[in-house]
């Protein structure tokens, strides 16, 4: 299975924890419902990114709907991820009874799958099935009043079609075939990493490989064009910190860059220093004062991201209800007493940072 973590495809946190659902009927399958255009697989992400923001942001609910997804190139994406109740299906009995996943399909433009799209379909099914699924696979309409997940895609539901044994007849090949590298891109920050990408960020990435002893694979060293070098390279890095499976594909996600270079790059930095005397100097000054205004509003926003303070007071003051936010994130992380007073400290301002900014004294 290609497989693509949250980490990886750059999701928000969840508002709330997702109720477990150990084991259940199966699965139903949904599509867009609106118009959708097929494209590079480098755009996927950023895809599953503007729907999870439609879901929480316009909907209000918790987090990304789906378990899973599965874009026109065949990858699967987490979004609840396996044991955790959906909000999909159309009430809380039947986000019980089946697991949801979503597949790239619209109902005009791109409306049927791709055969990438059906084999990522058997593997997610056969994923779920794997951690408490049960055997059934239903679209959307079954059991509730829709047109989801359209006719094509309903076909492949009704007809078996997306049975995880099912494959299409061939000839066995004499040998395995050697492995390929992962071969897409992915967009951290506005910058592109994973084959084909272009620029000084991937110089910089090879260049942070070598010194950390994981650029066995570079004939020549590295440069600012991403090949299977750089990604076979980046894969044993994965792995190194631990990550197995498609979480050691080669293609950087925000948490293994951030280890790797200490920041992402292209992110604006965020003074320590700064935003303590911020905290500690607005909350008791007149209401809406404003100490280093610019930083102190990028940390407002990473908490509001977060879910730990309402958007409307993100405003760069460090006020009484950003002490209080910040002293809930600090809490999040296990700290206690004086530790969660809401003064950021260097490990928790990391911590909040990444994905956002980088942090300097």
């Amino acid at each position: 299975m290609k497989f693509i973590s949250r980490a990886e495809w750059g999701a928000r946190a969840a508002h709330n924890g997702h109720p477990a659902v150990p084991t259940n009927r199966g699965v139903k399958v949904h599509y867009l419902g609106g118009p959708y255009d097929a494209g590079e697989h480098g755009t996927c992400a950023a895809y599953m990114r503007k729907v999870q923001n439609s879901h929480m942001d316009g909907n209000g609910w918790s987090d990304f709907a789906y378990n899973l997804a599965v874009c026109e190139h065949g990858w699967v994406f987490e979004g609840r991820g396996r044991n955790a109740q959906n909000a999909a299906n159309g009430n809380t009995t039947l986000n019980r009874d089946h697991f949801a996943v979503l597949a790239f399909v619209g109902d005009s433009g791109h409306t049927a799958p791709t055969a990438e799209q059906v084999a990522g379909l058997r593997d997610a099914i056969a994923y779920l099935r794997a951690n408490g699924a049960g055997r059934e696979i239903r679209g959307h309409r079954d059991g509730y009043a829709t047109d989801c997940p359209g006719g094509p895609l309903y076909h492949l539901v009704t007809s078996g079609a997306l049975e995880p044994d099912t494959a299409p007849p061939g000839p066995a090949p004499d040998q395995p075939a050697e492995p390929t590298p992962a071969r897409y891109r992915t967009t951290i920050n506005g910058l592109e990493y994973g084959y084909g990408a272009h620029g000084p960020q991937v110089r910089e990435v090879g260049e942070a490989l070598v010194r950390n002893g994981f650029g066995q694979h570079y004939q020549s060293g590295p440069d600012e064009d991403w090949r299977d070098a750089d990604t076979l390279n980046y894969q044993q890095y994965q792995q190194h910190l631990g990550y197995g499976g498609q979480d050691a594909d080669g293609v950087p996600g925000e948490v293994t860059l951030q280890i790797l270079l200490g920041r992402i790059p292209g992110q604006p930095a965020v003074s320590l220093a700064h935003v303590v005397q911020a905290a500690r100097t607005d909350p008791g000054a007149a209401q809406g004062h404003q100490t280093h205004a610019a930083e102190a509003q990028l940390v407002e926003q990473a908490l509001a991201d977060e879910g730990f303070l309402e958007q409307h007071w993100v405003d760069g003051s460090f006020g009484t209800r950003t002490i209080a936010a910040y002293a809930a994130f600090q809490r999040t992380l296990g700290y206690t007493g004086a530790d969660a007073d809401g003064i950021p400290g260097r490990r928790s301002l990391e911590r909040l940072g990444i994905g956002r900014f980088t942090v300097t004294n």
